[in-house]
């Protein structure tokens, strides 16, 4: 197996998957992508295609990649509904706390009057914090309808919550 001939017929392939995936060409990625498969070439079985065996590879060096990128974000973040929910807001008027639990209010009605399907996957990936991976295998279906049911369900709620997200 000459490496240099598989870095040769893969690269167009990989480099697109990468892109694919994290949005970015990441040229760092791709090496990393190289280095794993130099490393388990011992471990290659004919059972697939061995594009296919390097695709899987680039696939998930780049899903992981995008994992530890979110992980050390999520870390960094003062954002986190975490750390703004343990913030004591020390000028809270009953006022105020009648506004935030009407608004909460409106968005669990919203919630509410989802189809079916869009609700339960916003309550899955949303408010309990499944996975999208966690969320189509408990609802027995593709990664792809969940992220489509996820992305129509926050279109739906950004209309009928359109002057919340104004204030």
């Amino acid at each position: 197996m000459n490496f240099n001939e598989i870095i040769r017929n893969n690269k167009h392939n990989v480099k697109n998957i990468i892109r694919l995936i994290t949005k970015q060409d990441n040229e760092d990625l791709e090496q990393e992508v190289y280095i794993k498969l130099w490393k388990n070439a011992d471990k290659y079985e004919e059972r697939g295609t061995f594009k296919s065996w390097v695709n899987t590879i680039a696939k998930n060096t780049s899903k992981d990649y995008l994992k530890s990128a979110a992980v050390r974000n999520e870390q960094n973040s003062t954002y986190d509904d975490f750390v703004l929910s343990n913030i004591k807001d020390k000028k809270s008027t009953p006022e105020s706390r009648a506004i935030t639990t009407e608004r909460q209010r409106r968005i669990i009605r919203a919630i509410d009057s989802l189809k079916p399907k869009f609700r339960e996957v916003i309550m899955l990936c949303e408010i309990y914090g499944c996975t999208y991976d966690d969320a189509a295998k408990k609802l027995n279906c593709p990664i792809g309808t969940i992220k489509s049911r996820i992305y129509n369900a926050k279109k739906e709620l950004a209309e009928v919550l359109s002057d919340l997200m104004n204030e």
